[in-house]
C-alpha cells in the first residue's frame, strides 16, 4: 500500500481512539445518570457504538499490520505486478488506457487506479510488454494488449 493509504489508515485509527477513549465515555456517564439502564436508549445506543468502534479499529490496525508487511524485494521488476503502472490497447475499441494496479482500499477507477483483485488486474499480474490478455467482465469477454508497463521498482527512489 502507498504511504498515503498508510497515513490514512493511521489517521482513522486515531480518529476511532478519541471517540472511544474521550467521547464515548462521557457519552456513557451522561445516559447512565438517566437511571435504569435496562430501558435506557442512549445508554444502549453508546453501548452499541462502542462495540463498533473496538470492531472496526481492530480491522483497521489489522489492514495497517498487513500494509508494513509488504516486501517490495519479493514485487517482480520485470512484469505487471502490485504497484505498476500500465498501458493497454482496448483491441474492440482501439483505444489506449492507462492504469495503475493498487490494493482495493487505493482504488478509483476515475484516477484510473485499479484493485489488483478486480478482473482486469487479476488478468494483468504476471504478464509483461506485448502479452495480450482476455478479461471477462459483467459485460462480456474484453481483449486488451499491454503496450507500455512501469513496475513500482521503476518508480520508486
Amino acid at each position: 500500500m502507498s504511504n498515503t493509504v498508510v497515513k490514512q489508515l493511521e489517521a482513522e485509527i486515531r480518529e476511532l481512539e478519541h471517540e472511544l477513549h474521550h467521547v464515548l465515555p462521557k457519552e456513557l456517564e451522561r445516559a447512565r445518570a438517566l437511571g435504569d439502564l435496562r430501558e435506557n436508549a442512549e445508554y444502549q445506543a453508546a453501548k452499541e457504538r462502542k462495540d463498533y468502534l473496538m470492531l472496526r479499529m481492530a480491522q483497521m490496525k489489522k489492514r495497517l499490520a498487513d500494509a508494513s508487511m509488504v516486501n517490495f524485494d519479493r514485487i517482480p521488476r520485470n512484469e505487471i505486478a502490485f504497484g505498476s503502472t500500465v498501458t493497454l490497447k482496448d483491441l474492440q475499441r482501439d483505444t489506449e488506457l492507462v492504469y495503475t494496479l493498487v490494493s482495493a482500499e487505493e482504488s478509483d477507477v476515475s484516477q484510473g487506479k485499479i484493485s489488483i483483485s478486480s478482473p482486469i488486474g487479476r488478468s494483468l499480474l504476471g504478464k509483461k510488454i506485448g502479452d495480450a490478455i482476455e478479461v471477462r467482465t459483467p459485460a462480456g469477454v474484453r481483449e486488451f494488449e499491454v503496450l507500455k508497463m512501469m513496475t513500482i521498482h521503476d518508480s520508486r527512489p
